[in-house]
């Protein structure tokens, strides 16, 4: 884990702030960049995380299937940034509530219900559960930008992570299996990522505002300022295929727990 923050510590040292690179600068850069472990295993929660690069994207709705408008430009302009493979799951959650303490109030037999094993998605979390596992991960949750920029998977204006068509062969959805499935059991997308659609929804970090689209910042967008709900992304178990969308939207109380709510960390600033 050092050597990974030595890394990228090097790399925003090389890149600096516009100033002209010289040729053995680049040389040094791309020899650091060849270092760095396109996926690793974080250290503290056992969580194999994989390399996101730096990009723009349209984030939105391209196809007036939503009302995620308008589509608008994001520059995420992080060197880059790790994401966790899969969910964070029954036994990882478990693990982390019995090391440090935590008290979480929800009840471990309703999560059993829907999610009956610890290769499982956690379910039944609230924002605020979410946020404390990130903290004491060394982690936090995504943005929204760079959810959506991360469960596109490279692909350019497309409904869903995988392409413009789903089956219950790209996910677990629309009450087929009747519960959360064990995390990684379809393809993942293009950056490697599991579940993006599907299983469960997951908490971003960002304030909900219906209207945020008309005035995002173009870089690093990491939401409204304050609200009174927070974000949810990627769709769950009894899901439509209306709701897997990759750009869809949904929101709740960061109070609240259901059966279909869980997340997954990434680790950077935002």
């Amino acid at each position: 884990m050092r050597k990974f923050c030595w890394m990228l510590l090097v790399m925003l040292v090389l890149v600096g702030c516009g100033d002209e690179v010289t040729e053995d600068e680049a040389i040094a850069k791309d020899e650091v960049a060849a270092d760095v472990d396109k996926e690793i295993v974080w250290e503290k929660d056992g969580k194999e995380i994989v390399l996101i690069p730096a990009g723009s994207f349209e984030m939105g709705d391209h196809f007036g299937e939503g009302d995620e408008l308008p589509v608008h430009t994001v520059q995420l302009q992080l060197d880059a940034f790790y994401m966790d493979v899969h969910e964070v799951t029954v036994g990882q959650f478990r693990e982390f509530v019995n090391q440090s303490g935590y008290k979480y109030d929800g009840s471990w037999n309703d999560v059993a219900r829907y999610s009956p094993g610890d290769e499982y998605p956690m379910v039944n979390v609230n924002w605020n559960d979410a946020t404390a596992y990130a903290k004491w991960a060394g982690k936090r949750l995504p943005t929204e930008a760079e959810w959506e920029y991360v469960a596109r998977g490279g692909l350019v204006g497309k409904r869903y992570p995988w392409g413009d068509k789903v089956s219950h062969d790209n996910a677990n959805y629309d009450v087929k299996v009747g519960k959360t499935t064990v995390v990684g059991s379809y393809p993942a997308n293009g950056y490697g990522l599991y579940d993006m659609g599907g299983n469960v929804w997951e908490w971003c970090q960002d304030w909900y505002n219906e209207d945020c689209y008309n005035n995002s910042p173009t870089k690093n967008p990491s939401g409204p300022g304050t609200g009174s709900k927070r974000v949810l992304r990627g769709g769950y178990w009894n899901s439509s295929t209306n709701l897997l969308r990759v750009a869809n939207r949904c929101n709740s109380s960061p109070d609240n727990r259901y059966n279909s709510f869980g997340f997954r960390c990434v680790s950077g600033s935002p």
